[in-house]
């Protein structure tokens, strides 16, 4: 494993769906991708799909897991307009 920070991409996120799948453990998970077990944990608990309604239909599925992390992303990058980066790291208006 590299101290090499990447975020997990589509292709990462379809063989974990894989793993999942297959109750892989989370150990075997991260060796196979190359990462740290604690980012493992993390993709699954952070973009895991959950229905109410239907609850056997949710679960981990790739391509909804990146979508989840590309609304996160683009969400903490939002800025209210006439405040600069600046401001919203150090909390002043």
């Amino acid at each position: 494993m590299s101290r090499c920070y990447s975020q997990l991409n589509l292709a990462d996120r379809r063989r974990l769906c894989h793993f999942v799948e297959r109750k892989v453990p989370i150990n075997e998970m991260a060796r196979q991708l190359g990462r740290h077990r604690s980012t493992i944990y993390r993709e699954i608990r952070r973009n895991t799909f959950h229905d109410r309604e239907l609850p056997e239909y949710g679960g981990y599925f790739p391509t909804v897991a990146d979508d989840i992390r590309k609304e996160r992303r683009r969400a903490a990058r939002a800025l209210p307009p006439g405040r600069s980066r600046a401001c919203r790291l150090t909390g002043r208006a």
